[in-house]
């Protein structure tokens, strides 16, 4: 049983107990007793949530005990050092079904709260030998101490849980590459004219037949571009990190259980990356010299000479030229007026004049040529799904449709790059490849779609000869009363 301490009392029974400024029974320690892991895990989510470990982690300690009746749980205990940090630690316990006390060496009473606002002491204590005693209002217990467990090694088995919103937060990510995916990676950042560091980190040998490190690239992005993050984040061979304080980073579209921010227990000079999906944890206890990316990029150097040279007169410089380039473009499709059928597709054009209606067919403009058949609609060819579709660019210019020409010049000049005749229409398309088509070659689709059916004249005879034929002369008689006599029966046989 515990007696409730009062006001200004000075006498107390439990060993190393006493009073501080507030007349708090106070212990040097401090200690929770939690009935299983998953609890201790949510007292430190709790606490790290809004406060930092700092000025508690060097007292900490992590141990399982065993009580005489075999039943296992953990106890956290801790340097109480003052009232309020054993206030902050006790609200947060009992929210976790934990019970907190306080005490010095083997003897631990329970800590104050609302019934007992300055604190217990216990008047008679147990003759143990036991390496902890706990004294409670519900039950007076010792326990066995079986082992300790490290904060930073529960840290680290603890499996960050699902997330997907960490995926968008701002911030510094650190990628992970395979050896057969960094350098590509690498130069795409580079392209991409992305800032960054980059470094290859070792690991030991994953089994003994394994003789050489494993070797992985490690690049850090101050601030990753948010059309690159679907590719460091689905892209096999790749993994992105977020920094989840120093010297520790969690897999994005994941969140450690505690905040590791307030647990000062990693190596700033380090780095542990922790991998969602139970995967063990990448730590790297030194972190290699990261260089900037830009020094990784291509150098070229010039093939002859060692001195700049110098000009000699005022000739004419060479002309600059560049191959011209169709490629891929965003941009909205507009002016999609042309279409190119393959020889191949002509026997389903064929079939499809069939399905067209009077206008579509009334708008075309087709030429067959031995490429295949262009088609023409000033409306839009878009309602004859056939073909490879072009836009028209310039009058009779015409590039592939989803596409634009590099060097990015004005279709003006583009035509006069190409010297295109006023008579026929031009159409470029993949590789830079053109073809040009006569304008007169175009003919009506509805004057070169039907195939009129076969016809035989029929010769017209002269009426004259009809009129030439003799009249017929019809008369009626009376059939008599008795109209069948003198006709004989047919013979019947047998």
């Amino acid at each position: 049983m515990l007696e409730r301490i009062a006001l200004h009392q000075t006498r107390l029974h439990t060993p190393g107990l006493g009073l501080d400024a507030k007349g708090v029974a106070l212990g040097a320690k401090g200690m929770v007793l939690l009935p299983s892991i998953d609890r201790l895990v949510a007292l430190l989510a709790m606490y790290t949530r809004e406060r930092s470990l700092e000025d508690i982690v060097p007292s900490l300690g992590i141990v399982v005990v065993r009580s005489p009746v075999g039943t296992r749980e953990v106890a956290l205990e801790f340097a109480a050092e003052s009232s309020d940090r054993m206030d902050r630690i006790a609200d947060t316990a009992r929210l976790v079904g934990g019970f907190t006390f306080t005490g010095t060496s083997r003897h631990f009473v329970q800590y104050r709260d609302a019934a007992a606002p300055f604190g217990y002491d216990a008047p008679e204590l147990a003759s143990t030998d036991a390496p902890l005693a706990l004294y409670h209002d519900r039950f007076a217990q010792t326990y066995e101490l079986e082992r300790r467990i490290e904060l930073k090694a529960l840290l680290l088995r603890l499996m960050p849980r699902s997330e997907p919103a960490t995926r968008l937060e701002a911030g510094i990510r650190y990628i992970v590459a395979e050896p057969g995916v960094g350098p590509s990676l690498a130069h795409y950042f580079i392209r991409s004219r992305v800032e960054g560091d980059a470094c290859i980190a070792e690991w030991p040998p994953p089994s003994a037949f394994v003789e050489s490190p494993l070797r992985r690239w490690l690049i850090r992005i101050p601030e990753l571009p948010e059309r690159m993050r679907r590719l460091v984040h689905e892209t096999p061979g790749i993994t992105c990190f977020v920094p989840a304080g120093p010297g520790v980073a969690v897999e994005a579209g994941f969140r450690h259980p505690i905040a590791l921010r307030a647990c000062p227990l990693f190596d700033p000079a380090g780095l542990v990356l922790l991998r969602g999906r139970g995967e063990e944890p990448w730590a790297i206890d030194r972190l290699p010299p990261m260089g900037a990316l830009s020094s990784l990029s291509r150098v070229e150097l010039r093939t002859a000479g060692h001195e700049a040279s110098h000009a000699a007169g005022t000739s004419e410089p060479p002309a600059l030229h560049v191959k011209l380039r169709v490629v891929p473009s965003g941009a909205p499709l507009r002016n999609v007026t042309a279409s190119w059928i393959s020889r191949a597709q002509l026997p389903l054009l064929r079939r499809l004049a069939y399905a067209l209606p009077h206008a579509t067919i009334a708008q075309v403009r087709i030429a067959v040529t031995g490429h295949g058949a262009f088609l023409k609609a000033p409306a839009g060819i878009d309602a004859i799904p056939l073909g490879t579709f072009f836009a028209e660019i310039h009058p009779r210019l015409y590039v592939l449709a989803g596409h634009e020409v590099t060097p990015a010049v004005a279709p003006e000049v583009l035509a006069e790059a190409f010297k295109l005749p006023g008579s026929q229409a031009l159409f470029v398309g993949r590789d830079a490849r053109a073809i040009a088509v006569e304008e007169s070659a175009f003919v009506p689709l509805e004057a070169a779609l039907l195939d009129a059916p076969p016809w035989e004249p029929a010769v017209a005879e002269t009426i004259a000869q009809a009129l030439e034929e003799p009249p017929l002369d019809l008369k009626a008689s009376a059939i008599g009363w008795i109209p069948l006599r003198g006709v004989e029966p047919p013979a019947t046989e047998g």
